[in-house]
């Protein structure tokens, strides 16, 4: 697949390499900004089992 994606950009090596970076960051961005928001109430990240009745041995 990067082979596809670097074959197809145009330029030379340093026109492709920025247009990667630049891909990868809108890549980034679009996930940060969209996907994760989306996704967090899915996740189970905040289901926490700790149990609080019980007393701190010490």
């Amino acid at each position: 697949m990067y082979g596809w994606v670097w074959r197809h950009l145009p330029g030379n090596a340093w026109v492709r390499s920025a247009l990667c970076v630049a891909m990868v960051l809108a890549v980034v961005y679009i996930l940060f900004q969209y996907v994760f928001p989306w996704a967090e109430p899915l996740l189970p990240f905040n289901d926490v089992t700790v149990d609080n009745g019980m007393a701190a041995i010490r």
